[in-house]
């Protein structure tokens, strides 16, 4: 029984992976596709390959989400506090997924950790939750906003004097590299959370010890499904960051990721903050925006994304907390 439950936690958590790829693939590319610099399938399939790659680059943040966040549970009962925290996760990343508003896998994640540890009587570590979570749920959108509306000031003001069709065909190209900067970015960033999840796994399953490095099997197959997730795209998601929040020119869109990938890498190698890179990319689109004028970005759409954000921790920790009490009634 503790190795079936074993196994199908990590398969749950790898389903997690895949619908977090496609769920996020929007993250990494609605820009470039919306500003035509790359083709659906071509920014899809180089969005892909970098989170492949991004996976690999570090393991800061899995650390923090397997230790920081609340106490690894023991036995049968720990292996259905992760089931239900991942349950939780999956299905508020389906329902915005079906109505196309770009939240956070990663707080759905933390929110079903939360409150799949609640049901469960396992203590949470709220001061690494209000470090890790909280306030960077609260400082790295401001910090996209700002950073976003800056880098998009610099580059007006150094292209000022060039000829607009050149700087927009230049910043076409340069967007290739902006869109595989923000999906290695994301893939440092959301593939190491489920490794955090499965090793977390391992060592109720008495597989791992407290504090082993994560196994290359773990990164592997993490990698891979947040790969397949994303070049399995999330059209919904992609056309509300690419087209209803403004509509970008390359300049913009190269200006958004660069600012996007570069709080992604600062808060994974130096932080070790597993940040929204949904709350990034989308509070970098509103600050370039706002450089045209502020009422070019559509406050309206932008304001029914930021009250997802807000209700995706606790919506997701309401349905880990339900999901919980139905597995004990079932198996424990």
């Amino acid at each position: 029984m503790d190795t079936f439950a074993l196994v199908v936690t990590i398969g749950v958590a790898l389903f997690f992976t895949y619908t977090n790829g496609f769920h996020d693939s929007a993250n990494a590319i609605a820009t470039s596709v919306s500003t035509r610099a790359l083709t659906p399938k071509a920014a899809l399939a180089m969005a892909a390959v970098m989170n492949l790659a991004g996976a690999f680059l570090g393991s800061g943040v899995a650390k923090t989400v397997s230790e920081g966040l609340i106490q690894t549970p023991e036995g049968s009962k720990g292996m259905g506090i992760l089931f239900a925290a991942l349950v939780g996760a999956i299905a508020w990343n389906l329902i915005t997924w079906y109505y196309g508003l770009p939240s956070s896998s990663s707080h759905a994640l933390f929110g079903g950790m939360v409150g799949a540890a609640l049901a469960g009587g396992t203590t949470v570590y709220w001061t690494g939750v209000l470090d890790k979570i909280v306030i960077p749920m609260f400082v790295s959108p401001l910090v996209g906003l700002l950073a976003g509306y800056l880098v998009m000031c610099l580059i007006m003001w150094i292209f000022r004097r060039a000829n607009p069709h050149k700087a927009k065909r230049g910043f076409r190209i340069a967007q290739t590299v902006s869109a595989a900067g923000m999906a290695l970015g994301h893939g440092l960033q959301d593939a190491q959370k489920t490794m955090g999840i499965v090793v977390m796994a391992l060592v109720i399953a008495d597989v791992e010890d407290y504090g082993d490095p994560i196994p290359v099997w773990v990164k592997v197959i993490c990698a891979v499904m947040l790969s397949l997730g994303t070049y399995a795209g999330g059209w919904r998601i992609m056309r509300t960051l690419g087209r209803k929040i403004i509509e970008l020119d390359p300049p913009q869109g190269f200006a958004a990721e660069t600012t996007g990938a570069a709080i992604m890498f600062t808060t994974a190698f130096i932080f070790r903050a597993p940040i929204s890179t949904t709350h990034v990319i989308t509070s970098a689109i509103m600050g370039v925006g706002a450089t045209k004028r502020v009422n070019a970005v559509r406050w309206g759409v932008a304001k029914n994304i930021v009250l997802g954000w807000f209700i995706t921790m606790p919506a997701a920790a309401l349905v880990a907390a339900t999901s919980f009490w139905i597995v004990k009634l079932a198996f424990l």
